[in-house]
């Protein structure tokens, strides 16, 4: 028969993992809003971030409950302060990816606006964001430090963005609010890469308990 402790670890890690399958398929689906043109996803990714909300909060409080408890020591004490801090990082994902769908539903459906296409971009954080939970479920240092190295390509794309949108603004002056919406979006995808990073970074701790936040 398990003990106390350990099943409060056990729920501890099936809520973390449920909350980040949420987050993941949240932000596939404002993605794919963009791309595919879909107000009523955008729309419905707005209303609904109040779910993500409240399963942060569930999991914090299951976590600092553990803690005031059971006092748990060694590799339990550190999978807390991970998954508190991991927890975090995905509910500030689904404020981005609140987000994105906020600045495609006052700029990005108007079929005359200024276009970029964001694909791969969200392609390879979207990337980032799986391999980070599976490197999470799996406790794959390998993983965790390739998503490290992955958020460098998030972060050229999202010069890039920049780049072409400069220009644009250049050449279109009257469109200037609605550019740096669009652009906003790419700043929004860049910072789903960031954090995503900081799961990794996390996971590595599990494993190694060094913190590389800063290395």
């Amino acid at each position: 028969m398990t003990n106390p402790l350990t099943r409060a670890m056990h729920k501890i890690k099936k809520e973390i993992l449920s909350l980040g399958a949420m987050v993941e398929d949240r932000f596939k689906k404002t993605i794919y809003a963009v791309k595919t043109n879909d107000l009523a996803q955008a729309i419905q990714i707005i209303e609904t971030d109040y779910l993500v909300d409240a399963q942060e909060v569930e999991v914090e409080e299951e976590c600092l409950k553990t803690l005031a408890l059971y006092h748990p020591v060694a590799t339990d004490l550190r999978l807390i302060t991970a998954v508190i801090k991991i927890n975090n990082d995905l509910e500030r994902i689904a404020d981005y990816a609140a987000n994105i769908a906020r600045r495609f539903k006052i700029s990005g459906r108007n079929s005359n606006s200024f276009q970029y296409d964001y694909t791969a971009m969200a392609e390879q954080a979207a990337k980032m964001l799986k391999l980070s939970l599976d490197a999470l479920v799996s406790l794959d240092g390998n993983l965790a430090y390739k998503v490290r190295e992955m958020d460098e390509e998030v972060n050229t794309m999202r010069n890039e963005a920049y780049n072409v949108m400069k220009d644009a603004i250049r050449k279109n002056p009257e469109k200037v609010e609605e550019i740096i919406n669009m652009y906003l979006i790419s700043r929004h995808i860049e910072r789903v890469g960031d954090h995503t990073k900081n799961i990794a970074e996390e996971v590595i701790y599990l494993i190694e308990g060094e913190i590389i936040r800063h290395s």
